[in-house]
Order: C-alpha cells, then sequence, then structure tokens
C-alpha cells in the first residue's frame, strides 16, 4: 500500500489520526496540528481510491485507513475526519470500533446530498475540469467574512482544490453520493464528538444533531463557520478536539481545565508507572504542589504549542544540569527519550553543558544519564 501520510510528534504520545475533507490535501490539517502536537502524535494521510478504473466506496476508504495503521504499527487511535473523512470516521466507527478511542466527525452527515447533485458534479468537472467548481467550492467551504480577511489562505486553499486529479476526485464523489448511514449509526459504539458550522451549508447543524440523535454515545459542539471549520477557526477547533480527547469521560466541558491537559501530558512524558508512584505518594500536606505541577508545569507550559516537546526536552535537560539537580536531571533524561530525544543528543547536550556549566556539572550528568541507560536496558 502506498499511501502518502506524514507521522509527526514524540513516540510516547498516542496517535490522533486526520482524515481530509472532497478535495483537500494533509494542508488542510496545517494551522490545528501545532496545538495538538503536545498532546498527540498527529497523523495526516492522503485519502486515494486504490483502483480508479474499479467502483469506489466509503468503505474502501475506511480500508485505506485500517491498512496505514496496521502498516504502521498502530493497535489504536483518536480520530477526526471532515466532511469526506467524517464519513469515513462512521465507517470506522460502526466497522472497526475497537481500533478508536474517541472518534470526531467534523462537518459531515449520516448521508450527504444525493445522487443528481453528485452526478452532475461528476459530469460538470469531467467536462469542464475543476476549475468549474472551485469558486463555488471556496464560497462552500468559508464565510464571507474569513475569505475577505484572510485572502492569502484562500487563495492557497483553492490552488490546493485546482490540484485535484479529476478521476480520483470523480471516484471520491461516487463514494460519497453511495455512502447512507442514516440506518447504521446505532451500531456505532465509539464515543463521538459531532462538530459543525453555524453557516454550513453543505452539511448543516440540522444534520449534525441527527448524527448525535442516533449515534449512542455523542455530543454537538457547533462553531461560527462553514464547511472548513478548521481552517477558519484553528485555534478554536483544536481546543475543542483537545477537550474532548483528553477529558477522561462525558459530560465534557470545552473549557477543560489545565489539570486533565497537565495529566494527560505528564503521562506522555514520564510514563503511567512514574505517575502513578507520584500520585500514590500524595497526601494532605503535599496534595496543592502536585497539582501546582500538574496543572502548571504540563497543563500551561509543556502543552505550549511553539516549542516541540524534543526542544523542551533538551532544553530542561540543560537547565538541570547546571542547577546540579540529579534527581531532576534523571527523570528528564528518561522523558527525553520518550519525547524522542536520541541517546546521543543527550550526549551532545552535556558535552555542551561542559562548556558553560563546568566539567564537575558534566561529569555528574554522564554519570547519571548512564545509571538512567542502564536501568532501561535491565543492566547493572
Amino acid at each position: 500500500m502506498n499511501t502518502n501520510y506524514q507521522l509527526q510528534g514524540t513516540p510516547n504520545s498516542p496517535v490522533l489520526i486526520f482524515s481530509n475533507s472532497l478535495g483537500s490535501e494533509m494542508m488542510m490539517w496545517d494551522e490545528v496540528v501545532p496545538y495538538l502536537l503536545p498532546y498527540f502524535q498527529v497523523l495526516r494521510y492522503t485519502t486515494s481510491p486504490r483502483d480508479l478504473d474499479k467502483p469506489c466506496s466509503i468503505g474502501d476508504l475506511g480500508e485505506q485507513v485500517i491498512q496505514l495503521m496496521d502498516e504502521l504499527g498502530i493497535e489504536s487511535a483518536y480520530y477526526c475526519g471532515l466532511s469526506m473523512g467524517g464519513l469515513i470516521g462512521q465507517w470506522l466507527g460502526i466497522h472497526h470500533p475497537q481500533r478508536f478511542h474517541k472518534i470526531v466527525l467534523s462537518n459531515t452527515g449520516a448521508k450527504i446530498g444525493n445522487d443528481e447533485r453528485w452526478n452532475d458534479r461528476i459530469e460538470t468537472i469531467t467536462k469542464n475540469g475543476i476549475q468549474a467548481i472551485v469558486d463555488d467550492t471556496m464560497e462552500r467551504w468559508f464565510t464571507e467574512a474569513f475569505r475577505e480577511a484572510n485572502p492569502t489562505r484562500v487563495a492557497e486553499t483553492k490552488a490546493m482544490f485546482l490540484r485535484s486529479d479529476i478521476k480520483s476526485y470523480s471516484k471520491c464523489c461516487e463514494a460519497i453520493r453511495d455512502a447512507d448511514f442514516l440506518e447504521q449509526l446505532h451500531q456505532l459504539s465509539v464515543e463521538t464528538l459531532v462538530i459543525t458550522g453555524d453557516e454550513d451549508p453543505v452539511t448543516n447543524v440540522e444534520q449534525a444533531q441527527f448524527l448525535v440523535n442516533h449515534i449512542p454515545n455523542a455530543t454537538l459542539h457547533v462553531l461560527h463557520a462553514r464547511h472548513l471549520a478548521s481552517t477558519e477557526l484553528p485555534k478554536e477547533y483544536a481546543e475543542t478536539l483537545i477537550s474532548f480527547f483528553v477529558s477522561p469521560s462525558a459530560p465534557r466541558d470545552v473549557t477543560l481545565n489545565e489539570g486533565a491537559r497537565g495529566m494527560f501530558v505528564r503521562r506522555t512524558v514520564l510514563g503511567n508507572e512514574h505517575v502513578d508512584r507520584a500520585n500514590a505518594k500524595i497526601n494532605d500536606f503535599n496534595a496543592d504542589f502536585q497539582d501546582f505541577i500538574t496543572r502548571y508545569a504540563w497543563g500551561e507550559i509543556w502543552t505550549r504549542p511553539d516549542l516541540s516537546k524534543h526542544n523542551r526536552s533538551l532544553i530542561t535537560m540543560g537547565m538541570l544540569i547546571a542547577l546540579n539537580r540529579k534527581a531532576e536531571f534523571k527523570m528528564h533524561v528518561k522523558a527525553a527519550l520518550n519525547n524522542g530525544v536520541t541517546v546521543t543528543e543527550i550526549k551532545e547536550v552535556i558535552m555542551h553543558s561542559a562548556l558553560y556549566c563546568g566539567l564537575p556539572a558534566a561529569n555528574e550528568a554522564f554519570h547519571t544519564a548512564e545509571e538512567v541507560f542502564k536501568e532501561i536496558n535491565g543492566t547493572s
């Protein structure tokens, strides 16, 4: 299977899969991804029919996701699909519920449009090219206010749409045309969040509410946007995803507190075993301090999107060497490995610290790091 994909993030983090709308590429998630990387490995891929000479169904596009997960060794993941990606998400939730922790169905419906609409679109682009529908598509995708305020982003999106292969686009139109989950939603057992835009002319609030009413464990969140809500409101969209995915159980609050966010990130960086040990030692005396660490250090600082967790680990180790905090340094060497930092990179941090922190501090750091490596490798 030759699926074009991009996997970003630190290896100890759970995987979040993004699935595109019709006529879009992985870049449609560009503004959203940085907010998610403190919490997840983000997997984006190009939706593509396997054989352009054969019929294509939403099930075929769903199997593409499962095959990609299998090839990458991903046993289970979080999922967010928009429009066509939302149809794929419904199929995945019905047919492979054990592979997904939670699912977001964004700007989609149980059935989108009718046969006449999709057949007309296929005929139009076959005769006149994809440019024949690009302007109408931009109007459906973005509010007028967004188009006026963000001409560069709209132009980039327009160029992306115009790159669509007509045959592949047509096959996806056929898949959407034939997809109908109206009678199957009760089989979708995965906890689900439905997102739509209050000005979405394609998959409106009424269709989103239908999904919520018929999926057993689903809730609705409405954004002030049109069809490509993730591009119109990336920060708000990302916050909505984080609150849903990170929250341990329903009911959920889109203003999820830093404590829950921090605990989620703390576990991905330090590991469940370490965090469980720390939590077991909480008592009346240190409870407020532990809460402060979780909320402030992990919930506010480590979740900021402009530095990767990989780079934060490098910086943290350097500062702990300078401060001569052996126990904390040891903990963060382990954390750095969880965050994808290599042994070679750890060595270079310590070598660099010898210049600016002094030889004794670097010598101590080398000994401490070696202790960690021996513990991990099971040697003494």
